[in-house]
């Protein structure tokens, strides 16, 4: 009987055992990482006005409305700034119309892109990171409704300017044109009147490329990898529209101005379509505040 006593003794001490180190594996799951801005993921960031959204993870699906590249050109798949992203030569793709980008009053677009500058070479170009586009009569312009390009012909080493430009309806149906970009080298005087310089040293690497229009204070602002880069003396746009009235039908084209593709006026020799990469490409109809972008760089920095 005193055998049997241990025995029951040995079992039930087992069975409390089991209990802790059942209770113990569980508190010790994977614990949820701190969010970031007030986000957890990248996708939480302005997410009740993102319009658009293409992940190019090995594919150029816009996520939002399953909308497929109508052409892809040049066009293939590695790893990017999260997960896959596309890589091109001379490459692009191109959209149907996407009805919720056709009316945005105000507008954020988002991307990584990883682009060199080709300034000095027999193929010197700018770059078009990604363009919403624009018709002139029954062909696309080079420049559309919305454009964030790089100045990658102008500017050499490890400097990139980066530029928003905007062709959009004026009450006469004429067109109006703004653009806003850093400035790489202002002059003496130019700092004097209060430009401000930011060579803005991403070439060659990835970087998180932003533009926002605000049609309530009529700023227009480029930030890259989570800062405002866009010189102020630029981004006051008090003469155009108070909001965005776009040519439509309007096409989305990763890579490419509206003249390098399909049914395109003819280009001139600095237009040309994309070396390089890009990734994460999101649009939304508010622009967000400065806050919200770096939150947003700093998630997608970190895979979230």
């Amino acid at each position: 009987m005193k055998t049997n006593k241990i025995l029951l003794g040995a079992l039930a001490f087992g069975i409390a055992f089991t209990s802790l180190v059942s209770c113990g594996d569980d508190d010790e799951s994977t614990p949820t990482l701190p969010p970031i801005g007030g986000f957890n993921s990248a996708d939480e960031v302005g997410a009740a006005d993102l319009v658009a959204y293409w992940p190019l993870n090995g594919t150029g699906v816009e996520a939002k409305s399953n909308t497929a590249p109508a052409t892809t050109v040049g066009t293939t798949w590695e790893t990017g700034a999260k997960g896959q992203g596309a890589k091109l030569v001379d490459g692009y793709m191109t959209f149907p119309e996407i009805a919720s980008l056709n009316n945005i009053p105000n507008m954020t677009i988002s991307l990584w892109a990883k682009v060199s500058s080709n300034k000095g070479t027999a193929n010197a170009h700018a770059t078009s990171l990604f363009q919403l586009s624009r018709l002139e009569g029954t062909s696309t312009h080079w420049a559309g409704n919305f454009t964030l390009m790089a100045e990658t012909g102008n500017w050499g080493g490890d400097t990139l300017q980066v530029k928003g430009l905007s062709v959009t309806k004026n009450l006469d149906l004429s067109s109006n044109w703004q653009d806003v970009a850093n400035q790489p080298k202002p002059s003496p005087e130019d700092i004097i009147a209060g430009h401000e310089k930011n060579a803005n040293k991403v070439a060659g690497t990835w970087a998180h490329l932003v533009c926002t229009w605000d049609g309530t204070t009529k700023k227009f602002k480029v930030y890259s990898n989570g800062q405002r880069i866009s010189n102020v003396k630029w981004e006051d746009r008090t003469a155009s529209p108070g909001a965005f009235s776009f040519f439509t039908p309007t096409k989305p084209i990763i890579g490419a101005f509206g003249t390098n593709i399909p049914g395109g006026l003819a280009p001139d020799g600095w237009q040309k379509p994309m070396t390089g990469n890009v990734d994460e490409i999101r649009v939304w109809k508010k622009a967000l505040n400065a806050a919200d972008i770096n939150a947003l760089y700093e998630l997608e920095k970190a895979g979230r």
